[in-house]
């Protein structure tokens, strides 16, 4: 799992794997989740993959857009 950079200093994201059609995320607490094409869309998946090489905006990115999934 790659580390996530955080730029801001604030983010609860520690790491990230990117995949073909899926993004995983660790969290600080330990717990990962997995984020595909299916289940979260295409294009949230293609924007949190920018955002975790960017280090920037992932964790609010997943608040707001995909946590309802």
């Amino acid at each position: 799992m790659a580390l996530y950079e955080n730029i801001s200093g604030n983010s609860n994201i520690t790491g990230y794997n990117i995949g073909e059609d899926f993004i995983s995320v660790m969290f600080n607490n330990g717990s990962v989740y997995d984020y595909t094409y299916e289940s979260a869309g295409q294009e949230n998946v293609d924007q949190m993959k920018i955002l975790a090489r960017s280090g920037s905006g992932l964790n609010s990115f997943i608040y707001n857009n995909v946590n309802r999934y």
